[in-house]
């Protein structure tokens, strides 16, 4: 089954998966604290919009609390497909409640203009202290937020509304490598994000071991 970018969110894990039958040469990248998608040295030039942006984000809002390399703990963490990641993150940082951030930024930016009319997908990790964690998409017909209690995917295509979804990573790399690695068509790239004592983790899965 093909159903495109996906997100899994689960109250302390979050994965992101690139799916593409038209953009395969793709990989992401860890740069200024994000990850980042974005094409790789033999992929052809392309104008299209929604190739590269940043797709994983940690939310770092001022507090007295630091991490063990003395920046500000990230108390939350952010998912998602497209340019909508930087906003929700910017609004979770302004204090923003996820849920809200969630839904502002996603009817904001709206589905991508594309001919598939595709749908923007996104989840929010945070806490119980600080909003805890959600997932949302926009489509043509509707914009979806859920709370989330147990480990709920979305996806562009097929799966576009949150359901349900058995994932059993506990930390980044488990993540990115289990959502690379599920039996979902055209796996290009993965990112895994996880909750630890010392704020958020990334990890990357480009397919080829990194």
């Amino acid at each position: 089954m093909y159903v495109g970018r996906f997100v899994v969110v689960g109250p302390e894990v979050a994965a992101y998966r690139v799916s593409s039958r038209s953009f395969p040469n793709r990989k992401i990248i860890e740069r200024d604290g994000a990850l980042t998608v974005g094409p790789t040295e033999d992929a052809p030039e392309t104008d299209n919009p929604y190739i590269s942006y940043n797709c994983a984000r940690r939310v770092e809002r001022d507090s007295t609390e630091r991490a063990r390399d003395g920046q500000p703990r990230a108390d939350a963490a952010v998912v998602g497909n497209g340019s909508h990641v930087d906003p929700i993150t910017e609004k979770l940082q302004l204090g923003y409640p996820a849920r809200d951030a969630l839904a502002e930024s996603l009817l904001a930016l709206d589905y991508e203009k594309d001919d598939y009319d595709t749908p923007r997908i996104a989840g929010v990790v945070g806490s119980e202290e600080n909003g805890g964690a959600y997932v949302g998409t926009v489509r043509k017909d509707a914009l979806l937020v859920r709370e989330v209690t147990e480990p709920t995917l979305v996806a562009t295509y097929e799966k576009d509304a949150p359901e349900p979804f058995d994932f059993a990573a506990e930390t980044a790399s488990v993540a990115a490598t289990a959502a690379y690695d599920l039996d979902f068509e055209h796996a290009v790239c993965a990112a895994g994000v996880a909750r630890t004592d010392d704020g958020f983790e990334f990890a990357v899965e480009n397919g080829d071991g990194n």
